[in-house]
């Protein structure tokens, strides 16, 4: 398993190798191994296992959740491709507003670590791509908040030659400027508190 740390405070990638031959191929995406080898601990408690189908030029996210309770996801793409994005929400982080764009797809297996207070979104490169979501939370929609994808000011790299989908809700979604006017942001701290008592 590869590991690789990203730029963004307490975010990293996990390459498994992948085993391909006739048949098709058979990888491990998260190994507790390499993920304690790089956090100091094991992967959170889990709470849900979720997943979604997108078409090709589905746009999905920024998303996060209010903290506390806040939400830690590690997520991979099993089939299809995406171009996967995480976007540091955190007010106080040493990484704040900045972002990280990797292309997660089934041939490597690639999965993300997200900590809590980070944000995620993606692009379905094909159709049916799918994203699988480990979450240290469960799912309640009064806590899910979202940040537009298409803020100018954060500037993601969206590949051109997809008509865009979203929902109503992300595309009604603020920027993040907008968003911390409206104090709709985590406390760096506060997320770093909620992230340590996962594992108590």
């Amino acid at each position: 398993m590869q590991v690789q740390k990203l730029g963004i405070e307490g975010a990293y990638a996990f390459t498994p190798p992948v085993h391909k031959d006739d048949r098709g191929l058979f990888t491990s995406p998260f190994q507790d191994a390499a993920f304690a080898e790089s956090q100091g601990r094991p992967l959170f408690p889990v709470k849900d296992i979720s997943h979604n189908l997108s078409a090709r030029g589905v746009l999905r996210g920024i998303h996060y959740t209010t903290t506390p309770p806040g939400r830690a996801k590690y997520v991979y793409c099993p089939y299809g491709r995406v171009q996967d994005y995480l976007v540091d929400l955190r007010l106080g982080s040493p990484t704040f507003g900045r972002w990280e764009s990797t292309e997660l797809g089934g041939e490597e297996a690639r999965a993300l670590y997200i900590p809590v207070g980070v944000g995620h979104a993606f692009l379905s490169l094909q159709d049916d791509s799918m994203v699988v979501y480990v979450m240290s939370e469960g799912y309640v929609p009064e806590h899910e908040l979202a940040v537009s994808p298409l803020d100018p000011k954060l500037g993601l790299p969206v590949p051109q030659g997809h008509a865009l989908a979203q929902s109503p809700r992300d595309a009604a979604a603020p920027t993040l400027s907008e968003a911390e006017r409206q104090g709709l942001l985590p406390e760096y701290d506060t997320c770093r508190r909620v992230e340590a008592a996962l594992w108590q």
